[in-house]
């Protein structure tokens, strides 16, 4: 289960630094990484997003069942 907990606590680092980079690429007016919309940056954040979100349900389910 420690692993899991990585997992989701990564996956909400790496949407927090997406959400980041789309707010430099508002800023900037420039293109980053093939993105050429900012909403794309957001619609890929959100996929970490609900990963972590997943990952911390099932965990917070699975200790309380203990």
């Amino acid at each position: 289960m420690k692993v899991l907990t990585w997992v989701g606590w990564i996956s909400a680092i790496v949407g927090a630094l997406i959400v980041l980079f789309a707010l430099i690429s508002l800023l900037t007016g420039r293109i980053m990484f093939g993105f050429g919309h900012a909403v794309n940056f957001f619609h890929a954040a959100n996929s970490f997003f609900l990963i972590s979100i997943t990952l911390f349900v099932y965990l917070k389910g699975d200790v309380s069942r203990k």
